[in-house]
């Protein structure tokens, strides 16, 4: 059975037939009750389902209205194993439906061509910067669209992790490159929504609010209350290696110090010394840069 119960934006643990007039309409409950969906019925999404959710997303904003990008359904079993091993995630090859978005430069140059007209937006960052823009947008109005008719869905971003491979597996020609995966199919479960922060701290009038201290770490401590990782000497090895490689020794022993005698790591700790290491994410930008290159988007170099 699916499990349909939410948290509302107020706190409120309601079910999936929640009448509240907090929400102004439907898609407004829609938006903020969703969650990220992992966990799929073996359920085929009907054609015109699919068709139309997809067609809604093709509706979404796109500068210069130019839509750079290009969607690629993948339904195959083979070829969804085979994006999961290369996203480091086994549960996306149970979804029914992977849409895999990719900046789309190949299909603009081939009408440029044939309307005599130069191109070059494969080698302008402004281009890049809009095609990756437009590409979010799209993904984003067919997950809302999803969501609307019963569907879940989640995002995968370790798709950039393999892109050259990606490419191969399904056939991308020159410049063209995946940027999102989204599993799509109806949930056999769906998580509680995540807390967010809210819009004091995100929103600013005018000018850029700085928040106090205090407000900061209330708030970063509001969103991640249910995050409770416990001290092990496995983890703790891991932060101090962390903290070594980009402070030194000392500091690193002293860090290591202050998590191991509060007996747990706070939630900044577990993303920047566990989860998102801190020490490795901003080493091989080299990799992704030759990825786009080798993929003819060479904004990069004049």
């Amino acid at each position: 059975m699916v499990k349909e119960s939410f948290l509302t934006f107020d706190g409120k643990l309601v079910d999936k037939n929640f009448k509240c007039n907090s929400f102004a309409n439907e898609t407004l409950k829609l938006m903020f009750t969703r969650s990220s969906v992992r966990d799929f019925l073996p359920k085929k999404v009907p054609e015109d389902i699919l068709r139309s959710i997809i067609e809604a997303g093709l509706h979404s904003p796109s500068a210069g209205n130019l839509q750079p990008y290009s969607i690629i359904r993948v339904e195959d079993e083979e070829r969804k194993r085979l994006l999961a091993e290369l996203c480091l995630q086994k549960f996306i090859s149970s979804a029914p439906v992977l849409l895999v978005f990719c900046i789309d430069f190949h299909r603009l140059e081939r009408w440029s061509k044939l309307c005599n007209t130069p191109f070059t937006a494969h080698k302008s960052f402004r281009h890049f910067w809009v095609a990756f823009i437009d590409v979010s947008i799209c993904a984003q109005s067919i997950c809302v669209a999803a969501e609307s008719v019963g569907l879940g869905s989640v995002y995968i971003g370790t798709i950039i992790e393999s892109a050259d491979k990606v490419k191969d597996i399904l056939a991308l020609p020159e410049k063209v490159f995946p940027v999102i995966l989204l599993c799509l199919g109806y949930p056999r479960s769906r998580p509680l929504p995540q807390k967010k922060l809210g819009y004091n701290i995100i929103v600013s009038s005018e000018v850029y609010h700085e928040p106090s201290d205090e407000e900061l770490l209330k708030a970063f401590s509001e969103k991640y209350d249910r995050i409770n990782v416990k001290v092990t000497e496995e983890r703790l090895k891991v932060a101090e290696e962390v903290c070594r490689n980009l402070f030194g020794e000392d500091e690193a022993k002293s860090i290591v110090e202050k998590i191991r005698s509060s007996g747990k790591f706070n939630p900044a700790q577990y993303y920047f010394l566990l989860h998102y290491r801190a020490d490795i994410m901003c080493k091989g930008n080299d990799v992704f840069v030759k990825m786009l290159e080798k993929a003819g988007l060479n904004f990069l170099k004049e």
